[in-house]
Protein backbone atom coordinates (compact mmCIF):
# COMPACT_ATOMS: atom_id res chain seq x y z
CA UNK A 1 0.00 0.00 0.00
CA UNK A 2 1.54 3.31 -1.09
CA UNK A 3 0.10 6.79 -1.47
CA UNK A 4 1.37 9.83 -3.32
CA UNK A 5 3.92 12.08 -1.65
CA UNK A 6 2.66 14.53 0.91
CA UNK A 7 4.67 15.45 3.98
CA UNK A 8 7.23 12.80 4.78
CA UNK A 9 7.50 9.17 3.75
CA UNK A 10 6.48 6.71 6.48
CA UNK A 11 7.07 2.96 6.63
CA UNK A 12 4.71 1.02 8.91
CA UNK A 13 5.97 -2.45 9.88
CA UNK A 14 3.66 -4.83 11.76
CA UNK A 15 2.83 -8.50 11.21
CA UNK A 16 -0.77 -7.83 12.29
CA UNK A 17 -2.19 -6.74 8.94
CA UNK A 18 -5.25 -5.06 10.45
CA UNK A 19 -3.07 -2.95 12.76
CA UNK A 20 -0.59 -2.02 10.03
CA UNK A 21 -3.38 -1.09 7.63
CA UNK A 22 -5.17 0.94 10.32
CA UNK A 23 -1.99 2.94 11.04
CA UNK A 24 -1.51 3.50 7.31
CA UNK A 25 -5.09 4.72 6.92
CA UNK A 26 -4.62 7.16 9.80
CA UNK A 27 -1.42 8.55 8.30
CA UNK A 28 -2.27 8.54 4.58
CA UNK A 29 -4.13 11.84 4.46
CA UNK A 30 -0.90 13.67 5.29
CA UNK A 31 1.97 11.32 4.44
CA UNK A 32 3.30 8.96 1.80
CA UNK A 33 2.83 5.60 3.56
CA UNK A 34 4.23 2.16 2.79
CA UNK A 35 3.32 -0.97 4.75
CA UNK A 36 5.39 -4.07 5.45
CA UNK A 37 3.91 -7.11 7.16
CA UNK A 38 7.20 -8.79 8.09
CA UNK A 39 10.85 -8.03 8.70
CA UNK A 40 12.09 -9.08 5.26
CA UNK A 41 9.56 -6.86 3.50
CA UNK A 42 10.50 -4.01 5.85
CA UNK A 43 14.16 -4.30 4.88
CA UNK A 44 13.22 -4.24 1.19
CA UNK A 45 11.10 -1.10 1.61
CA UNK A 46 13.57 0.71 3.88
CA UNK A 47 15.14 3.01 1.32
CA UNK A 48 16.91 6.35 1.65
CA UNK A 49 13.72 8.29 0.99
CA UNK A 50 11.94 6.92 4.10
CA UNK A 51 11.72 9.56 6.83
CA UNK A 52 10.01 7.65 9.66
CA UNK A 53 9.65 3.93 10.42
CA UNK A 54 7.05 2.57 12.85
CA UNK A 55 8.39 -0.86 13.80
CA UNK A 56 6.70 -3.62 15.80
CA UNK A 57 9.12 -5.47 18.08
CA UNK A 58 7.47 -8.89 18.10
CA UNK A 59 7.04 -10.39 14.67
CA UNK A 60 7.42 -14.00 13.58
CA UNK A 61 10.55 -14.73 11.60
CA UNK A 62 12.69 -11.63 11.72
CA UNK A 63 11.75 -9.65 14.84
CA UNK A 64 11.56 -5.88 15.00
CA UNK A 65 14.69 -5.89 17.16
CA UNK A 66 16.54 -7.80 14.42
CA UNK A 67 15.24 -5.45 11.72
CA UNK A 68 16.38 -2.51 13.84
CA UNK A 69 19.85 -4.04 14.15
CA UNK A 70 20.14 -4.57 10.37
CA UNK A 71 18.97 -1.02 9.65
CA UNK A 72 21.59 0.29 12.08
CA UNK A 73 24.33 -1.84 10.50
CA UNK A 74 23.36 -0.46 7.08
CA UNK A 75 23.65 3.09 8.39
CA UNK A 76 19.97 3.71 7.65
CA UNK A 77 19.37 7.38 8.42
CA UNK A 78 15.79 8.02 9.46
CA UNK A 79 13.75 8.29 12.63
CA UNK A 80 12.58 4.94 14.01
CA UNK A 81 9.70 4.50 16.45
CA UNK A 82 9.10 1.15 18.10
CA UNK A 83 5.33 0.55 18.27
CA UNK A 84 4.73 -2.54 20.31
CA UNK A 85 2.82 -4.39 22.99
CA UNK A 86 6.14 -5.41 24.58
CA UNK A 87 6.78 -3.62 27.85
CA UNK A 88 10.18 -2.01 27.53
CA UNK A 89 13.11 -3.58 29.31
CA UNK A 90 16.34 -1.85 30.16
CA UNK A 91 17.76 -3.25 26.89
CA UNK A 92 16.12 -0.31 25.09
CA UNK A 93 18.85 2.00 26.39
CA UNK A 94 21.32 0.72 23.79
CA UNK A 95 18.84 0.14 20.96
CA UNK A 96 19.12 2.59 18.03
CA UNK A 97 15.59 3.98 17.87
CA UNK A 98 14.10 7.42 18.50
CA UNK A 99 10.86 6.76 20.37
CA UNK A 100 8.80 3.94 21.90
CA UNK A 101 5.02 3.73 21.71
CA UNK A 102 3.15 1.03 23.61
CA UNK A 103 0.07 -0.53 22.01
CA UNK A 104 -2.73 0.18 21.80
CA UNK A 105 -1.73 3.41 20.06
CA UNK A 106 -4.26 6.13 19.31
CA UNK A 107 -4.52 8.00 16.03
CA UNK A 108 -3.48 11.19 17.84
CA UNK A 109 -0.37 9.56 19.35
CA UNK A 110 0.66 8.15 15.97
CA UNK A 111 0.17 11.39 14.05
CA UNK A 112 1.92 13.42 16.77
CA UNK A 113 4.81 10.97 16.67
CA UNK A 114 5.24 11.45 12.91
CA UNK A 115 5.24 15.23 13.36
CA UNK A 116 7.78 14.97 16.20
CA UNK A 117 10.03 12.65 14.18
CA UNK A 118 9.92 14.88 11.09
CA UNK A 119 10.85 17.85 13.27
CA UNK A 120 13.68 15.90 14.93
CA UNK A 121 14.96 14.97 11.50
CA UNK A 122 15.80 18.64 10.93
CA UNK A 123 18.04 18.72 14.02
CA UNK A 124 21.74 17.99 14.02
CA UNK A 125 22.95 14.54 15.02
CA UNK A 126 23.67 15.48 18.65
CA UNK A 127 20.18 16.88 19.21
CA UNK A 128 18.64 13.79 17.59
CA UNK A 129 20.63 11.60 19.97
CA UNK A 130 19.59 13.76 22.93
CA UNK A 131 15.89 13.50 22.07
CA UNK A 132 16.19 9.73 21.54
CA UNK A 133 17.81 9.37 24.98
CA UNK A 134 15.14 11.54 26.62
CA UNK A 135 12.40 9.46 24.95
CA UNK A 136 13.93 6.20 26.16
CA UNK A 137 14.34 7.56 29.69
CA UNK A 138 10.73 8.80 29.71
CA UNK A 139 9.53 5.39 28.51
CA UNK A 140 11.40 3.64 31.32
CA UNK A 141 10.18 6.21 33.87
CA UNK A 142 6.59 5.51 32.84
CA UNK A 143 6.86 1.72 32.70
CA UNK A 144 9.19 0.73 35.54
CA UNK A 145 8.84 1.05 39.30
CA UNK A 146 11.16 3.31 41.27
CA UNK A 147 12.80 0.22 42.76
CA UNK A 148 13.46 -1.25 39.30
CA UNK A 149 14.90 2.05 38.10
CA UNK A 150 17.12 2.38 41.17
CA UNK A 151 18.55 -1.12 40.66
CA UNK A 152 19.29 -0.74 36.96
CA UNK A 153 22.78 0.13 35.74
CA UNK A 154 21.34 0.81 32.27
CA UNK A 155 18.93 3.37 33.73
CA UNK A 156 21.74 5.03 35.68
CA UNK A 157 23.76 5.18 32.45
CA UNK A 158 20.97 6.76 30.42
CA UNK A 159 20.25 9.26 33.22
CA UNK A 160 23.92 10.28 33.24
CA UNK A 161 23.97 10.61 29.45
CA UNK A 162 20.81 12.75 29.45
CA UNK A 163 22.28 15.00 32.15
CA UNK A 164 25.55 15.36 30.20
CA UNK A 165 23.66 16.31 27.04
CA UNK A 166 21.48 18.76 28.97
CA UNK A 167 24.60 20.42 30.42
CA UNK A 168 26.10 20.77 26.93
CA UNK A 169 22.86 22.29 25.64
CA UNK A 170 22.80 24.73 28.56
CA UNK A 171 26.43 25.69 27.89
CA UNK A 172 25.69 26.25 24.20
CA UNK A 173 22.65 28.37 25.04
CA UNK A 174 24.78 30.45 27.42
CA UNK A 175 27.39 30.97 24.70
CA UNK A 176 24.71 32.08 22.22
CA UNK A 177 23.24 34.49 24.78
CA UNK A 178 26.71 35.87 25.49
CA UNK A 179 27.37 36.28 21.76
CA UNK A 180 24.03 38.06 21.27
CA UNK A 181 24.93 40.40 24.14
CA UNK A 182 28.20 41.29 22.42
CA UNK A 183 26.33 42.00 19.20
CA UNK A 184 24.02 44.46 20.94
CA UNK A 185 27.03 46.28 22.43
CA UNK A 186 28.37 47.04 18.93
CA UNK A 187 27.64 50.46 17.43
CA UNK A 188 24.32 50.21 15.60
CA UNK A 189 23.26 47.12 17.61
CA UNK A 190 19.74 47.29 18.95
Amino acid sequence: MTTTNRSGRVLVVDDERAVADLYANWLEPDHDVQVAYDGNQALELATDDVDVVFLDRQMPGQSGDEVLEVLDERGFDCRIVMVTAVDPGFDIVEMPFDDYLIKPVTREALTESVADMLTRDTYDEQMQEYFALVSKKATLDAQKSRAELAESEAYAEITTRVDEFRNRVDETAAQVTSFEGLFYELPGGN
